[in-house]
């Protein structure tokens, strides 16, 4: 069997007045992601980490930030999508391992639900998708709460 591994990466800005979702799921917040779409950190380097172990570019080349299709597009949507596209070139999901880097809210309680969405868009046994909250101990931007990043990769393999 063929086996590929990508890694991602993703950042957006904390503002008010926007919702808060991380991992296709939304979390009471004070305050939301800033993004073209709703701006899901965690969905997106997830998407990346596909992408890039399918050697298909990134989000940004298959759902532009410029394109009114884009405009407050849910992530699941692309998400399902990504996993669509690596299976044109014959790949499937293996698993996928994320971090979430924010000071607040507390990401723990909500790992459940976030890996039970994914996995069901994703096609896999929840147990093939791990997910692992972190901060940054008050240092730089998230640290500030300014934002929040996610990192991920995943291992794709050949149907």
């Amino acid at each position: 069997m063929n086996y590929r591994i990508g890694f991602g990466y993703d950042v957006h800005r904390l503002v008010e007045d926007r919702e808060l979702w991380l991992g296709g799921i939304r979390i009471a917040h004070t305050v939301g992601l800033l993004g073209h779409s709703d701006a899901d950190v965690l969905i997106h380097a997830i998407c990346d980490a596909l992408l890039g172990a399918a050697n298909m570019r990134d989000i940004g080349y298959h759902f532009p930030d410029t394109a009114n299709e884009t405009l407050n597009m849910d992530s699941k949507v692309i998400l399902k999508k990504t996993v669509e596209l690596i299976g044109t070139k014959g790949y499937r999901v293996g698993n996928v391992d994320a971090t979430v880097c924010a000071e607040q809210p507390k990401i723990n309680p909500h790992i459940p639900a976030m890996q039970q969405c994914m996995a069901q868009l994703m096609g896999v046994d929840p147990d093939a998708v791990s997910i692992k909250a972190t901060t940054s101990e008050r240092m730089g931007f998230v640290g500030r709460q300014e934002g929040m990043a996610a990192y991920a990769t995943a291992l794709i393999e050949k149907m």
